[in-house]
């Protein structure tokens, strides 16, 4: 008989979240697992549930306004009841609290995997962190971090127990990517000049994710390599203010904003070298593709990132809000072809050996056979 699992999600948008469900709900075993999917919001019209529906996985919206209507813990327990898991997998604020409160209230074993270093410092941020955190370390059978350093932090800020907590790679399927296959068509579709060197970054345009460092390390690139060009994929609401940086430093016919892409596998082809300028990240999965597109990474030294890029490996390590650092790395890999061909080569056989997404979904089907044997 196959077993049943519930992946109860906040939504279904285009974060790193979401994507990731969509990836593993392709590699699960369907003989073996009988899968459904919840969001609990619509979150840009939830285009991942479009495709997971495509895909065969059942998915169901239930409306979860807030944390405080009363109605919401009655309605995910009837829904629940409903469909009866064996096994529930909650992603993200809402469903980490919901999900297993209901999951403890009716002896389901719940699984949870935190995707952030999320640790507010006031305001009702924080308060919300610490019910979600709180949720997790009394009602959650096992908590997944994606990286080791998100292990350890939410260890120690957060409180919960190191029995408790594993450490699960976010993988990507390698066969998505072809390393060496040429962009210019994409350039050209874009209209960046033929004969310019591609930085390149894929990101939420979102104030965490760094980038106004990277544009403001642009004039010192420029300087030294006026053949530099930043390509910027992604939407977000810190957007118009990025642009609007990239005139008030005279770089604006150097950088192009490219918005959201569908197409990152090919996307990352048009880039020379992968550019993170993260503030804060657990894991990004985003440095992986890079990899697994053989691209040289510059990214800053934060949370799960030295976790992927072995500084003067497979890429180089930069400190976070630095412009000057950001400027120093990128045009070493601008000046150093045969650097740079070296790391991407590296970067590309790390992806394969570490972050092949077969190895996480043979993982937590593994923890769900526990779980299910043993219970909470």
């Amino acid at each position: 008989m196959k077993k049943k699992i519930l992946w109860m999600i906040d939504g279904l948008g285009h974060g790193g979240a979401e994507r990731m469900t969509l990836a593993l709900m392709q590699k699960f075993d369907r003989e073996e697992f009988d899968l459904r999917v919840c969001a609990l919001q619509i979150k840009q019209g939830n285009p991942v549930g479009e495709e997971l529906k495509r895909i065969g996985i059942p998915v169901d919206l239930l409306h979860v306004p807030n944390l405080r209507h009363p109605w919401n813990l009655p309605r995910i327990i009837k829904y629940i009841k409903k469909h009866n898991p064996q096994i529930i997998h909650t992603q993200l604020e809402f469903a980490n609290v919901f999900g297993n409160i209901a999951g403890v209230l009716m002896g389901i074993p719940s699984v949870a995997t935190l995707h952030t270093l999320g640790a507010p410092q006031k305001g009702t941020d924080y308060w919300r962190s610490r019910i979600e955190w709180a949720c997790l370390k009394y009602f959650c059978t096992r908590v997944i971090s994606v990286s080791e350093s998100a292990r350890i932090h939410h260890i120690e800020h957060g409180k919960l127990a190191p029995n408790k907590m594993v450490t699960i790679y976010n993988g990507i399927d390698l066969k998505n990517f072809h390393p060496g296959a040429a962009g210019k068509a994409l350039r050209e579709s874009l209209d960046i000049p033929a004969n310019a060197f591609v930085l390149l970054t894929v990101a939420f345009l979102r104030e965490p994710k760094g980038i106004q460092y990277m544009i403001e390390a642009m004039p010192r690139i420029l300087a030294d390599a006026p053949n530099a060009h930043y390509l910027i994929v992604g939407e977000g609401t810190y957007g118009e203010t990025l642009q609007e940086l990239a005139v008030s430093f005279g770089v604006e016919n150097h950088v192009t904003f490219a918005g959201q892409r569908n197409d990152i596998p090919e996307i990352l082809q048009a880039g020379d070298v992968f550019v993170l300028p993260t503030l804060i990240d657990a894991l990004p999965t985003v440095l992986i593709e890079a990899m697994a597109a053989r691209k040289a990474i510059v990214a800053t030294n934060v949370g799960g990132v030295p976790e992927i890029v072995e500084n003067e490996k497979n890429g180089l390590l930069v400190e976070p809000a630095d412009p000057l650092q950001l400027a120093e790395g990128c045009l070493r890999l601008i000046r150093q072809n045969d650097v740079r061909e070296a790391m991407a080569e590296a970067g590309l056989q790390i992806a394969r050996s570490k972050f092949d997404i077969e190895n996480q979904v043979r993982t937590i089907s593994n923890l769900y056979e526990e779980l299910i044997q043993h219970g909470r």
